[in-house]
């Protein structure tokens, strides 16, 4: 993964800046940091671009510098970054607007733990100062390629950028279902479902199903069954290169669903296999600071970190930064 590398420019050919702005438009205080964005990006002649569905709900004035375009994925082409206004779900819904574009995201976040976002609220001024300023980075984060077969036909291809999950479709059946990694069979479970999760997904459904963090500049796939009836049913982490695949069992009467970053789903009935493998395209997310990924777990989790014997160093080297 590169790490960081530099703001990208505007296409050679158009000068214009623009920035496409994705806001989580049902939260009252979402929709007023969003117009503030908004308010700073056009007062220094930035085109502010708002997704369709967005735009009704927010007063955004400057109409000779806002335009206004479907929710596809194409909506970020010629955006030199998004800005989300949200949570991570909010994030998780603008990385389909951004992701083949390879525009960066840059996450507000106005949630609760926010692992996806880069700033908090109080961070406004100092974030919208950046953005104008190009005072940013951007991280590559693994992404995977979700394909569905039935009978060995291909039904469905999606993605994600968190993870892909396969789990009981009703509540009073179990799941039956065999894993298999690059084309070799490795257990059976009966089980609530499988989550095949990557790095940055770690943090997510991957972790509340007892998954290991894996740092994101690691690159890897993980494999996690949540509640499976079985001896070996242990998270699991394999090479980025590998493809892994569930089969739900024919013969059983135990449906599933797929759910994509908990947002796409796909029926799965008897019989259906779903591979999932590194993504063609990552997903680019801004940095306005090279904090450490440890300091975000810290941050995110509240961790406890009292007791640690390197803070006099900590202090000692922020103070003769700032000398």
């Amino acid at each position: 993964m590169n790490d960081h590398e530099p703001a990208p420019d505007t296409s050679p050919g158009d000068p214009t800046r623009r920035v496409l702005l994705v806001t989580n438009t049902r939260r009252e205080n979402a929709r007023e940091v969003a117009q503030q964005f908004a308010s700073a990006f056009c007062a220094h002649g930035i085109v502010v671009r708002l997704l369709e569905e967005d735009a009704s709900e927010l007063d955004v004035c400057h109409d000779d510098l806002v335009e206004v375009v479907p929710a596809t994925p194409e909506a970020s082409q010629s955006c030199e970054i998004v800005v989300v206004i949200g949570g991570d779900g909010t994030i998780l819904r603008a990385a389909e607007y951004a992701r083949e574009s390879g525009t960066p995201l840059l996450g507000m976040n106005l949630g609760h733990v926010g692992f996806l976002a880069e700033a908090d609220p109080e961070d406004v001024d100092h974030t919208i100062d950046a953005i104008i300023h190009r005072r940013y980075g951007a991280e590559e984060r693994l992404t995977v390629d979700v394909s569905v077969y039935r009978d060995k036909e291909l039904v469905a291809s999606t993605w994600a950028l968190n993870e892909a999950s396969v789990e009981k479709a009703a509540r009073q059946r179990m799941l039956e279902v065999v894993v298999e990694i690059d084309g070799r069979p490795l257990s059976r479970w009966g089980c609530d479902g499988v989550v095949c999760s990557t790095p940055t997904g770690s943090t997510a459904y991957n972790f509340s199903a007892g998954g290991p963090i894996v740092w994101p500049g690691v690159e890897a796939l993980l494999i996690v069954p949540i509640s499976a009836h079985a001896l070996f049913a242990r998270p699991m982490v394999v090479a980025p290169t590998s493809v892994l695949a569930v089969e739900v069992i024919a013969n059983t009467e135990g449906a599933g669903v797929l759910w994509c970053d908990g947002r796409r789903t796909v029926e799965l009935p008897p019989g259906a296999r779903i591979e999932v493998r590194r993504g063609h395209a990552p997903v680019h997310l801004a940095r306005l600071h090279e904090a450490p990924f440890t300091d975000r777990l810290v941050a995110k989790f509240e961790l406890p970190v009292v007791g640690w014997r390197g803070a006099a160093a900590e202090r000692r080297r922020r103070a003769e930064n700032n000398a």
